[in-house]
């Protein structure tokens, strides 16, 4: 059997810190079934330390899978050495889906073999072309290593413009959605039927606190939490309403509670119209229940008096 040097050097992967080739590329380059390499390893398990041979766990063959599938993308870029082995990746997938026996048990998950591991093999199957395809890997493993070290600066650069492309998008989203809100009016007036645009504004609004969202409402449902879920993290929320009157349970707030923390509901039946009270500085005053945004002609009224919040709150 000729290798060509290229075909080798597609089927090493890095696992845990090392280059190593998975059981099913090393039995068909030696011309073995898998299980049978497999098999020669566990009657010589002596031989085979974790630094020679390991089995991978669900989640390294998940990521290897990704490791398979982004490969092309590096070939396109910068470094057309690196190629896909098509076969290894179709060898990966039907172990991944074949890991569950039909029967009801589970299959083994591969095993890889390190440099040490590949030679301590060729020395344990009887078989011709062993030795000149042990070579051959051997060549490829330092090729690899060589590759490598030649082009470390290349992988340094791409780690640098991958962070800087995501701190790029970050600062991107922000300034985007900052655009997005229109916070600054005196009052608006919606007609009926206006249900998108009232729903945008109210997000605006919740949007823009960065400490404490205050709900004065004594008709409140669950789609109140649906916009308060696009809140900052570290937002507060308290929710003060009419316990015979609103809908929100105790579920509904453990729930709420356990991804997008902290909401707290108040009762209390001092309160007629409904209010929202930005960080304590910004007082809206709503004309209808944000459940029926939008319904119903109503107007969204901004009070530039922050005295009145505490008079609210009392």
């Amino acid at each position: 059997m000729i290798l060509k040097e290229t075909n080798v050097k597609n089927l090493i992967y890095e696992i845990r810190g090392r280059q190593v080739m998975l059981d099913s590329d090393v039995a068909r380059l030696y011309g073995y079934e898998t299980k049978r390499i497999n098999e020669t390893v566990n009657r010589n398990i002596k031989r085979f330390p974790e630094e020679f041979c390991f089995q991978l766990t669900e989640e390294e063959v998940l990521n290897l899978r990704l490791q398979i599938a982004t490969s092309s993308k590096q070939e396109k870029t910068l470094m057309s050495q690196i190629a896909t082995s098509k076969r290894s990746e179709e060898s990966l997938m039907l172990q991944i889906a074949t890991s569950k026996d039909p029967r009801g048990g589970r299959r083994k998950l591969p095993y890889a073999f390190t440099e040490q591991g590949i030679a301590m093999l060729s020395g344990l199957l009887k078989n011709e072309i062993a030795v000149e395809v042990s070579i051959q890997i051997m060549n490829a493993f330092v090729e690899m290593r060589r590759f490598i070290v030649n082009n470390n600066h290349l992988f340094e650069r791409l780690t640098n413009i991958e962070y800087k492309l995501l701190e790029h998008d970050k600062k991107f989203d922000e300034l985007f959605n900052e655009l997005l809100i229109d916070v600054n009016f005196k009052q608006k007036i919606f007609f009926n039927g206006q249900i998108y645009d009232a729903y945008s504004l109210l997000l605006d609004i919740i949007m823009q606190a960065n400490n404490e969202i205050i709900i004065i409402d004594n008709y409140i449902n669950k789609s109140i939490l649906d916009i308060l879920a696009k809140k900052k993290d570290t937002v507060k929320v308290l929710i003060i309403t009419r316990k015979s009157t609103c809908k929100l349970s105790n579920l509904d707030i453990t729930k709420f509670n356990g991804q997008y923390p902290s909401l707290r509901v108040q009762y209390f039946n001092n309160h007629h119209d409904r209010f929202i009270i930005i960080d304590q500085t910004i007082l809206y005053h709503v004309g209808a229940s944000l459940k029926d945004l939008g319904k119903k002609t109503f107007g969204i009224n901004k009070i530039d008096d922050e005295n009145l919040i505490q008079k609210i709150l009392s």
